[in-house]
This record gives C-alpha cells, sequence and structure tokens, in this order.
C-alpha cells in the first residue's frame, strides 16, 4: 500500500513513530559500539588475534555501507514496510549466528549479514521521516534521531562491558538478537506504510543506477551529504582514537574511562534540546552553517591544544565537549537538507546520506589507528581536517539558489 499524500506541512509526530524511529536507527551504533571491549575475549576464545577481531568490525562497516546502497532504492520501489521488515529478521538471524559461531571466520560472515539487515533500519527510518514530515519539521525528528546516533556509541560499550563481565561475549549477540525482534514486533504493528504514490512513480521509470547518477548530479545534495559525511568521520576518529590517548596515554583507569564517555553524551543529549529549540526561530540551513561554524571553533582549539601538549587531557576533553555536541546540528540539519532536495527519491538520498557517513566514518577510523602515536595530535589533526572541510561543504550546501528570470526554465 503506497500513501498518497505528501508531507505533513506541520505535524507532531507521536511518541510511538518516535521510539520505532529511535529504535531502527540505533541498530548501527549498537552493533558497532556495545561488543568493543568483548574483542580481546572474543580473539582468545576463537583462537584468534586481535587482528582477526577488528575485522569482524570493519566486516560491519562494509555490510553497512553497501546494503544502504540497496534497501534505499528498493524502498523507493517495494515501500518501506517490505524491505525493513526483511531486513530486520535478518539482523536478528544474523545475530543469532553470532552467538553459535564456533570460528572467526563464522564469526565475520555472520557480522556481515547483520549489518546487511540492519542498515535497513537505519536507511529506510530517514526516508520514512521525509515521507511524513516537511523540510522543517524533519530536522526537529532528525535531531532526536542524531541523539541516539550520538549517544549510542557512547553507552553501548558500557552495556556490552557489563554484559560481558557477567555472561561473556555470546551474550552480547544474544541481547542484540532479542532487541531485532522486539524492533521487528513494533514495527509489524505500529509503522504503517509511507512512501508516497509521487515517489512509486518515480522509481517505476528508472533504475536504481540512473536514480544514484541522478544525485550524484545535483551539487547542493552532494554538498549536503559530504558534511554530515566529513561530521561523522571527526565522530569515528574521536571513538577510535579516545580509548589509547585517555587510558594509554593519559593513564586514567579503564573503569573510568566510561564517564570520560559520558561527559559527551551529555553534551550531545543538551545540544539536542538546544537545536529543537532554536528550530522554533531559525532555519534548519541557518542552524547548520552556526553548527559548523562553531564546531571548527571548537576544532581550531583542540589542534592548539594538542600541539603544544601543556594543558593536559583538560586541554584535549573540554574543545573536544564542544565538537561532538555540536554534530548533533549538523546531522540534522544535512540529513533534512539533502532530503529535502529530492523528496521523491527520498530512500535512495537516505542510501546515499548513509553510505557516505559511515564511509567516510570508516576512513576517519582507519585513519586514526594508523596515524596513532601515542598524543593527541594525529586525533586533533584528523577532527580539525574533518571539521574544515565539513564547513565548507555546509556553506555551499546552505547558499541561496539563484534567482531565475521571468519565464527562463529551471534546470
Amino acid at each position: 500500500m503506497t500513501s498518497t499524500s505528501p508531507p505533513a506541512p506541520a505535524s507532531r509526530p507521536d511518541l510511538g513513530l518516535l521510539l520505532i524511529l529511535g529504535a531502527l536507527t540505533a541498530f548501527a551504533p549498537m552493533s558497532i559500539d556495545m561488543y568493543l571491549p568483548a574483542l580481546p575475549g572474543i580473539a582468545s576464545d576463537l583462537g584468534s588475534t586481535a587482528t582477526g577481531a577488528q575485522a569482524t568490525v570493519a566486516a560491519f562497516f562494509v555490510g553497512l555501507s553497501a546494503g544502504q546502497l540497496l534497501y534505499g532504492p528498493l524502498s523507493d520501489r517495494r515501500g518501506r514496510r517490505g524491505p525493513l521488515l526483511f531486513g530486520v529478521a535478518l539482523y536478528v538471524a544474523a545475530s543469532a549466528l553470532c552467538v553459535v559461531a564456533p570460528t572467526m571466520t563464522t564469526l565475520i560472515v555472520a557480522r556481515v549479514l547483520q549489518a546487511l539487515g540492519g542498515c535497513a533500519g537505519v536507511v529506510i527510518a530517514r526516508a520514512v521521516v521525509r515521507d511524513r514530515f516537511d523540510h522543517a519539521d524533519s530536522a526537529r525528528i532528525f535531531s532526536t534521531l542524531m541523539l541516539i546516533m550520538g549517544v549510542a556509541p557512547i553507552l553501548a560499550p558500557l552495556v556490552g562491558g557489563a554484559v560481558m563481565t557477567h555472561l561473556g561475549w555470546r551474550a552480547i549477540f544474544g541481547l542484540l538478537a532479542a532487541f531485532g525482534a522486539l524492533v521487528g514486533l513494533a514495527v509489524a504493528l505500529g509503522l504503517p506504510e509511507s512512501r508516497t504514490e509521487a515517489t512509486l512513480v518515480r522509481a517505476r521509470s528508472e533504475s536504481p543506477l540512473r536514480a544514484y547518477l541522478a544525485l550524484l548530479a545535483q551539487p547542493r545534495l552532494l554538498a549536503y551529504v559530504l558534511t554530515g559525511g566529513l561530521s561523522s568521520a571527526a565522530m569515528f576518529t574521536y571513538i577510535t582514537a579516545s580509548p589509547d590517548l585517555v587510558i594509554g596515554t593519559y593513564g586514567v583507569p579503564a573503569t573510568s574511562f566510561g564517564w570520560v564517555f559520558g561527559l559527551n553524551a551529555a553534551g550531545i543529549i543538551g545540544a539536542s534540546q538546544l537545536n529543537r529549540l532554536l528550530l522554533r526561530w531559525l532555519s534548519p540551513d541557518r542552524i547548520l552553517r552556526l553548527t559548523t561554524a562553531g564546531a571548527a571553533l571548537a576544532a581550531a582549539v583542540l589542534f592548539a591544544t594538542a600541539q603544544l601538549g601543556t594543558l593536559g587531557l583538560t586541554g584535549i576533553l573540554v574543545p573536544l565537549f564542544f565538537v561532538i555536541a555540536a554534530g548533533d546540528g549538523v546531522g540534522a540539519g544535512e540529513a533534512a537538507g539533502a532530503l529535502a532536495q529530492d523528496p521523491h527519491r527520498s530512500g535512495t538520498v537516505s542510501a546515499l546520506l548513509g553510505a557516505t557517513q559511515f564511509g567516510l566514518g570508516a576512513a576517519g577510523a582507519g585513519l586514526a589507528g594508523v596515524l596513532h602515536d601515542g598524543t593527541a595530535r594525529p586525533m586533533a589533526s584528523l577532527i580539525a581536517a574533518c571539521v574544515a572541510a565539513s564547513v565548507i561543504a555546509a556553506r555551499r550546501a546552505t547558499q541561496a539558489p539563484a534567482k531565475v528570470a521571468p519565464g527562463a526554465p529551471i534546470a
């Protein structure tokens, strides 16, 4: 079944819808970060190496990025519910396979399948928001979803560490399977079809490849996409580099490391609430420009303190707090802006957004690992470079469209 109505001009999402969309959005960060504390135990239990265990993380990123590119056009053509329910079912089955994996090779394959299932929730949740809400309301909802995307990577390792300590690493994947089953039930009972008739007509008139080529030919849309991807690269750089930096370089006990992450979670929560408040008076594009500029200022301070190395851990954590907090406004603004550029390809746009975010995020994480030298300088340099580039992309995305003379054709 297909919805024929356009996005509601000023509707207020109900709590049930927000909970379902939030749970779908949480698939990726929970699946990536909850089992990170268990990586040494997994390597030991399966008779592998640390490199083998880390390959399960890389495998998930591969499946996550590639899978979104498949689900986006599919959901435009087949509707949101069918592909979403299939993806959630695959996620549950793959998580169960992770629980019983006898070898590292089996676990790696299961992680790819888990990502191919879970990414359906990530990409289709964004498309559902655009199906049902306009640009401004979408930005408010994406701010809430960005809160989940930002807090989940920070809190998930704490939960995973506790489960690992008391029940072992396999129980972490059992918990993820149970979570997926509950989300699937919620989708089946509480998420109606939202794809519009216009989206269906457009999807049937072109192949997925042609749809992607059409998106890649829109410079403003690509600028929004790059803004979000670069912001994600900065976030993943921080997540990857901070454990060795905080614990290894600055000597913070491992038992206290979670509190460092918790401080940034508090910043994300506060930024989400501030962003929703500002949207009453400012446009999403204006907030996107402000948040990227604020992140750039904080990143410049981070870069300077890291180069000087005289202010200790405080000189790193304080500017990092503001860089990470600003990511909520960036993520909400770039998602709403990109989807507003081509609302009749919302599933495909969402897929391009997600693949870019996690692709550049993985690149940032990889570079952080390669360049790590025991100081904060590589992390700070990477974050500053990503944030500076995101400022340029955001300015390009939010430029006012060129005025067209009366009667002139619109490109």
